[in-house]
């Protein structure tokens, strides 16, 4: 039998290196894998399906899969996933000093289909009393003008957008043009010292603790997405990528709870990993789909609140049915 040929997107992640270099192989397959910046990935699968298998936002993944017969279908496989308490980057002249003060201001994200602001836009509206109409959102690059939407939306009544195609939102934060910004990653006005941007939540870390362990919501950023064809012709490729993405993964976890055997050359990174353990459980970065439903469920409802999803999906409706069978031996 002649191996399947599959062209596989994604950045480099520890978690999949193992895959990716060869030690772990998925059965039947033979796989091309380009390791490519996760906003290239996003770009051109949305826009042109350019590969088999690619790395995909999770906010962007669900506005495409709930379309009416979409030709994608996911991998219950988590690429990136991060709390986002320490996303929310403030204008000290703008006075705000709590979640609840952000209602009638102007708050900025890259996208309106950018999860880290989705999660966040989430928990505003649905936990904290800040409406989605509460705020006047804006929507522009970062770091650098012209970045622009890449799914279609449907924006609820009443919310307000402004697009903004000549400025970046660190450049909008640093003048106070903005109140705030959601940002996955630190703007550049922050990084640099700017003395008017601040973090709102400084004590971050201590939130997302407390958040988990009240919801078991592990936010999740990036997920896998495979083109749905594949999967009607060959229905057997998508466990066979899941074994394969779960044992790199496995690899991966032991070799950060392994000081002896761990990559990377952090003093104490195994011990903050054993601790992660004691939070999150034996496996510390789970796949699946009963191991994350409430996290799945999540971003269901958020995006759908916020006209990004066209309708509200379960879990097994977005990945391939029967994906989770249980082999036992």
């Amino acid at each position: 039998m002649s191996l399947l040929k599959l062209s596989i997107a994604t950045t480099d992640y520890d978690h999949f290196r193992d895959f990716r270099l060869g030690p772990v192989r998925a059965e039947g397959l033979d796989i091309n894998w380009l390791n490519l910046g996760h906003h290239e990935c996003f770009a051109r699968f949305t826009a042109n399906r350019e590969f088999d298998v690619a790395e995909l936002s999770f906010a962007k993944f669900s506005a495409q899969v709930t379309r009416e017969n979409s030709d994608i279908i996911g991998l219950p496989i988590i690429c990136s996933r991060l709390f986002r308490f320490s996303s929310f980057y403030v204008n000290k002249n703008s006075k705000i000093k709590t979640v609840e003060d952000l209602k009638g201001k102007k708050i900025g994200s890259p996208e309106w289909a950018h999860s880290a602001a989705v999660y966040m836009r989430g928990w505003m509206h649905n936990d904290m009393g800040v409406d989605l109409k509460d705020v006047h959102w804006y929507q522009a690059g970062a770091n650098a003008a012209g970045r622009k939407e890449k799914v279609e939306l449907n924006l609820p009544d009443g919310v307000r957008l402004t697009r903004v195609a000549d400025k970046s939102l660190s450049e909008m934060l640093a003048s106070n043009e903005i109140d705030c910004a959601i940002i996955a990653r630190p703007p550049t006005c922050f990084l640099e010292g700017h003395p008017d941007v601040e973090r709102l939540f400084p004590d971050y870390l201590a939130m997302e603790e407390d958040y988990f362990q009240e919801t078991k919501v592990w936010p999740i950023m990036h997920i896998i997405a495979m083109r749905k064809h594949i999967l009607e012709e060959n229905p057997w490729v998508a466990r066979n990528l899941y074994n394969a993405f779960l044992e790199s993964k496995n690899r991966s976890v032991e070799r950060l709870l392994d000081p002896a055997v761990s990559r990377y050359p952090l003093a104490w990174l195994s011990t903050y990993g054993r601790k992660m353990q004691s939070i999150f459980g034996e496996d510390p970065y789970p796949y699946g789909i009963e191991e994350n439903r409430a996290t799945w469920e999540q971003m269901a409802l958020y995006t759908y609140q916020q006209g990004i999803a066209h309708r509200q999906f379960k879990p097994e409706e977005i990945f391939p049915e029967g994906i989770m069978t249980k082999v036992i031996i």
